[in-house]
C-alpha cells in the first residue's frame, strides 16, 4: 500500500455532531527503532510487544461548524484542560488533513485520561495518539456510512490508523494492533512496510504468549532530552549506519528465537537492544545519557538473580531511566518476589506497574 491509497474518494454527508471512544495501549519495542527521516519514516525495522493494562483511554466529541478555515479544538487530560498539548495535536492535525479531510469542518473536544502516570517514561505518545487516530477513523467511517465488517475492510482500517498514528508519533503505530507488531520495511518479514505497523506474521513459540513486563519507575520526571531531538542526532552520528544494519539482522535472528522458544537467546538479543539503543545516545554529538544510577543498579541485581536462579529474566529500557522487567508467565510468581524484595526499593516511592502482552487496541461502547 502507499498513501494515495488512504485518501479518501469523499463522504456520504457530513453528521451533525457525535462522539466516539477508543482505548489504545502503549507498547514495549523489542528491537528499537532511533533515527527518522520525513514524514515519521524509520531508518530500520522495529518489533515490540503490545502491552495491555498501561492504556490511554481517548473519548472525541465533535460537532459541525459553520465554517471550515481552521483547526478548532480542545484538549483535555483527566477532565483537566492542557493547552500546553494543543501545539502537538495541531501539527498532527496539520499532517494528516489530506488523508481526513473533515477535520477542518468539526469542532472536537478530546478528552483522554492514561491508566499509568503521565510523564512516568511509560509511552504515552504511542498510546494517545494511536487512540486519537481510531477514533477520527470512526468518525470518517461513521462520515463515509460504511456498513462493511469484513476482514478486509477491517484490515483497511487499523492499516489506516496505524498509518495516521505514526505521523503523531512514529512508534503509535505500533500501538493498534498486538500482540507483536513490526514497524519499517525489512526483507525479514514480509508485508513489513515503513508507513504503518503490521502483526508479526509467523508462528510464536507458546514461551511468549502471555509474556509479562513489569515497569519500574526509577524515574517519574521528564526527559532531559526529547526522543525528537535523540532521533535527530542520528543524521551524521559516526555508528548510525552500523546501528541500522545490525537491527536488520536482528529482526532475523528474532524471527528463528520466536519460533523455537528459546528464552535464553531472547533475553541476549532484547538486552543487547537496549544497551545499543543507549549507546547511541552516548556517542551522539551533542551525547547524553538518560539511565540513572537506579538503572544501572536494577539491571546488575537482575544480572546477578538470573545467575544464581537460573530463571528467564531479562530487561529492556525505553528512551529513559525506567525499566522494563521481562519474563514468561510460568515463573511469574518468583520473579515478582525478586521484584518486590530486591528492586522496588530502586523505584521513585517503591512504584512500578504489572502489565502483560496485550491484544491491541480497542472501541469502548458509550
Amino acid at each position: 500500500m502507499t498513501e494515495q491509497d488512504f485518501i479518501p474518494k469523499g463522504y456520504s454527508e457530513l453528521i451533525d455532531s457525535g462522539t466516539v471512544t477508543w482505548e489504545s495501549p502503549s507498547n514495549i519495542a523489542l528491537i528499537k527503532y532511533w533515527g527518522k527521516r520525513d514524514q515519521q519514516i524509520p531508518e530500520n525495522p522495529s518489533i515490540s510487544f503490545t502491552l495491555s493494562a498501561c492504556k490511554t483511554i481517548t473519548t472525541v466529541d465533535y460537532e459541525k461548524k459553520a465554517t471550515a478555515e481552521d483547526f478548532s479544538f480542545e484538549v483535555f487530560l483527566n477532565d483537566e484542560k492542557k493547552a500546553d498539548f494543543k501545539p502537538k495535536i495541531e501539527t498532527f492535525f496539520k499532517r494528516i488533513e489530506g488523508y481526513v479531510p473533515f477535520l477542518k469542518h468539526y469542532h472536537f473536544t478530546i478528552k483522554t485520561q492514561n491508566t499509568f502516570p503521565h510523564s512516568s517514561g511509560i509511552a504515552s505518545s504511542a498510546s494517545g495518539m494511536s487512540a486519537l487516530a481510531l477514533c477520527l477513523m470512526s468518525i470518517e467511517k461513521a462520515l463515509s456510512n460504511i456498513q462493511d465488517e469484513s476482514e478486509a475492510a477491517s484490515e483497511y482500517f487499523n492499516r489506516k490508523a496505524s498509518f495516521l498514528a505514526r505521523l503523531g508519533s512514529g512508534s503509535a503505530c505500533r500501538s493498534v494492533a498486538g500482540d507483536l507488531v513490526v514497524w519499517g520495511q525489512t526483507q525479514s518479514i514480509a508485508g513489513s512496510s515503513n508507513l504503518f505497523g503490521v502483526k508479526y506474521p509467523y508462528s510464536v513459540h507458546k514461551n511468549f504468549k502471555e509474556y509479562q513486563d513489569t515497569i519500574l519507575l526509577i524515574d517519574k520526571g521528564e526527559k532531559q532530552v526529547s526522543s525528537t531531538l535523540g532521533h535527530e542526532l542520528m543524521y551524521g552520528h559516526p555508528y548510525a549506519e552500523a546501528r541500522f544494519s545490525q537491527a536488520h539482522d536482528h529482526m532475523e535472528m528474532l524471527k528463528t528465537i520466536l519460533k523455537t522458544g528459546d528464552l535464553q537467546a531472547f533475553i541476549d538479543l532484547i538486552e543487547s537492544e537496549a544497551l545499543t539503543l543507549h549507546a547511541m545516545m552516548m556517542t551522539s554529538n551533542p551525547y547524553f545519557i538518560l539511565m540513572k544510577p537506579h538503572t544501572l543498579e536494577v539491571i546488575n541485581l537482575i544480572w546477578k538473580f538470573r545467575e544464581e536462579t537460573g530463571l528467564h529474566v531479562g530487561f529492556t529500557l525505553d528512551a529513559g531511566a525506567n525499566v522494563h522487567v521481562l519474563y514468561p508467565k510460568a515463573e511469574k510468581d518468583l520473579v515478582l518476589e525478586f521484584i518486590e524484595a530486591e528492586l522496588a526499593a530502586y523505584c521513585k516511592d517503591e512504584a512500578y506497574i504489572c502489565d502483560t502482552v496485550g491484544l491491541g487496541a480497542q472501541q469502548v461502547n458509550p
